[in-house]
């Protein structure tokens, strides 16, 4: 079945909740369209740096995203494989530096003095140039992707989690990936968006080139056992394992168990042997520091071990 959702007053949402309606119901296997806005829900592009235009939640709490949508017959233990299959940016975004207040801008002395980069896109030719003149390739993908936490009430989309995902800031997760989100609550309850025409390794200023996403994607759910229980994917530049900590010791060490796990059971070897082949062949990643919470990613690139 194919299905399309568009961002509307009725199908957006700035929190994760289980008590949420879905917006759409879905059957495992499913393909969507879905449009999503920038993180802020911007209804329109800005014309000059930091203008203030209308926005889909006047008192926004989080991140505008696309949902909830119900994979029917999800139970907690289940497992989402969302399959990214295209993600194609709208002709504008924006970038702002310096507008907040945390340990990056203070270290480095920007606090309150913002810079913003708006941003002309191509999604055709995959490029975008900037007001200062700067021209880059775009790699799209989408800041958050996530389903309902366990316990009641609402949360925040800002901070990543180890189940169920969310604001994980993962620019490897292009089209082709497929990520696997541990299910919380019953029916999953997805929702997405924060669509990124492009960010570094760490999303070090807190915005990337922020912009509404035009996002074709199949989710499917697995009941057969995993490799890993946690968060985890596989994408063009190889297997992806997360971990997510106010502790970026925490976080580096959940990323790198949950790797050499994954490739206990790839290649058979015992947890001392993945840990040495991990030493000659994983790249640690600071995946983002803008989030309240440090996200680090283990990728075990595509063919380097044969």
């Amino acid at each position: 079945m194919m299905h399309k959702l568009d961002a509307t007053p009725e199908t957006t949402v700035d929190v994760f909740s289980a008590e949420q309606p879905p917006v759409l119901t879905i059957d495992p296997g499913d393909t969507l369209t879905v449009h999503s806005l920038d993180a802020s829900g911007y209804l329109s592009p800005q014309t000059t740096p930091g203008e203030q235009q209308p926005r889909m939640f006047d008192q926004a709490r989080g991140h505008c995203l696309t949902g909830p949508i119900a994979v029917r017959g999800a139970q907690p233990g289940d497992v989402l494989a969302i399959r990214l299959v295209s993600l194609t940016p709208d002709p504008w975004g924006w970038t702002v530096a310096g507008a907040l207040k945390s340990p990056i801008t203070e270290r480095l002395g920007v606090t309150d003095q913002p810079a913003w980069l708006l941003w002309d896109l191509d999604p055709d030719a995959g490029t975008g140039r900037c007001n200062g003149g700067f021209t880059r390739d775009l790699a799209p993908f989408l800041g958050v992707i996530g389903v309902a936490p366990e316990s009641g009430g609402e949360h925040s989309t800002i901070p990543p989690r180890a189940v169920g995902g969310g604001n994980i800031d993962c620019k490897s997760l292009v089209a082709g990936s497929t990520l696997y989100l541990p299910v919380a609550v019953a029916d999953a309850m997805l929702s997405l968006g924060d669509g990124h025409a492009a960010q570094g390794d760490g999303e070090v200023g807190g915005t990337a080139i922020e912009c509404p996403m035009t996002t074709t994607l199949t989710v499917d759910l697995v009941r057969e056992p995993r490799p890993i229980e946690t968060i985890h994917a596989e994408t063009p530049d190889g297997l992806i394992t997360f971990g997510f900590d106010a502790d970026l010791n925490v976080a580096t060490g959940d990323a790198l168990d949950a790797m050499v796990r994954w490739m206990q059971a790839l290649l058979d070897v015992g947890k001392s042997t993945a840990l040495a082949l991990a030493s000659t062949a994983v790249d640690l990643r600071v995946t983002q520091v803008a989030n309240q919470t440090w996200g680090v990613h283990a990728l075990l690139p595509a063919g380097v071990l044969a």
